[in-house]
């Protein structure tokens, strides 16, 4: 994988595919290689840029980081692949980040994606369900720590009808770790969460090609988190994805596919 060296920090990141340009955007201890589904499904058609967000994966270890730091990364990234602008997808934190880059540098943004996600940070992850499993994620058997962390990113039904360590064992490839263990920067990134606030903003975007897709089961970022996006954004587009949760990306991909091939070929009809 390529690396880009940048404020002191190393990204390591990955292009593929031939197109338009997409940059996908990852979430709370996440490696870039969460994206799979949607890249080995849009590579044919779009260039995908995947990378570890800093401090996680192959990027550099970080301490602390911000919202806007995060945004820099992006943009650099593009600087380094000589883009000009491009189709941005961002999960949970990673939308967060997608919209902080949109208000910083509206030229350069071809289209919101926004999966998941919110755009104040504290408002995330707040139910008791989430602070359940959240907890129980941390504590206990390593078998323990995977279910729990299951409950977050896949529905009831998926965690009633399937062999849960096998479904673990499946995922650990794609998250970049093995899910009973949480990478030493994810706190750090949940400060940063945290700490941004957007919703004031979010007017400013009026006429940037939004898609806002929510998930019926997400504890994170509940559907009512998306919604308020949506209507904060003039023209934005709202999907509800009744049966996925927060893992919605992966556990839905075929969907979030779709979704997000029409999302693109509407933007290249409309310019």
């Amino acid at each position: 994988m390529p690396v880009l060296e940048h404020n002191g920090v190393r990204l390591s990141y990955d292009v593929t595919g031939t197109g338009a340009p997409v940059i996908f955007v990852q979430g709370v201890g996440i490696h870039g290689s969460g994206w799979r589904p949607q890249v080995d499904a849009l590579r044919a058609r779009f260039t995908c840029l995947t990378f570890d967000n800093r401090g996680i994966g192959r990027s550099s270890p970080v301490r602390r980081l911000t919202v806007e730091q995060m945004a820099g990364d992006v943009l650099a990234l593009m600087d380094a692949c000589g883009w000009a602008d491009a189709h941005l997808v961002g999960h949970s934190l990673g939308g967060l980040v997608a919209l902080r880059v949109a208000l910083a540098a509206r030229g350069r943004v071809r289209s919101l994606a926004l999966l998941c996600t919110f755009a104040r940070g504290r408002d995330a992850a707040r139910s008791a369900r989430m602070v359940w499993l959240g907890t129980r994620s941390r504590v206990g058997t390593r078998a323990m720590r995977r279910r729990a962390f299951l409950g977050i990113v896949l529905p009831p039904e998926a965690l009633a009808s399937g062999d849960l360590a096998a479904i673990a064992a499946g995922l650990a490839p794609i998250f970049g770790h093995d899910l009973a263990d949480h990478p030493a920067v994810e706190m750090a990134q949940l400060k940063a969460m945290r700490r941004e606030d957007v919703t004031a903003e979010l007017p400013r975007l009026a006429g940037v090609p939004t898609l806002v897709v929510s998930a019926r089961h997400d504890p994170i970022a509940p559907p009512a988190l998306g919604r308020a996006i949506a209507d904060g954004i003039p023209g934005a587009r709202y999907e509800l994805l009744e049966h996925t949760s927060h893992g919605a990306p992966i556990h839905d991909a075929d969907r979030v596919n779709a979704l997000l091939l029409e999302h693109f070929e509407r933007v290249a009809v409309a310019t």
